[in-house]
């Protein structure tokens, strides 16, 4: 059985047992997290659509850490004008284990 979520803006394909990184969520190591907005629930023998959310589908899961993605660079500079800029940028997340897809 597999799902789509929403979450962080993002739109995600679950599994049970599948471990995730999504946007930061304000938990802590071990809480459990339950995403409500669920767009498709899918089975070996049907799918399920929701318009636009599937009505009492919840996707539990439980969060594993807290993290930072990779560093990404900008830099921009305008030539003859001694003017240079060089950001970084860390994108946090929150890494999620699915536990239970329910209907």
């Amino acid at each position: 059985m597999y799902a789509i979520i929403e979450t962080g803006g993002k739109q995600l394909k679950v599994q049970q047992g599948q471990v995730i990184q999504v946007e930061k969520l304000a938990a802590q190591v071990g809480d459990t997290v339950n995403f409500d907005q669920v767009l498709m629930v899918g089975g070996a023998d049907s799918v399920k659509l929701g318009q636009p959310i599937v009505a009492g589908a919840v996707v539990t899961g439980t969060v594993l850490g807290q993290g930072k993605g990779p560093k990404v660079v900008s830099f921009r500079y305008k030539k003859r004008k001694r003017v240079r800029v060089k950001q970084g940028h860390r994108q946090p997340f929150t890494s999620v284990k699915i536990e239970n897809i329910s209907l």
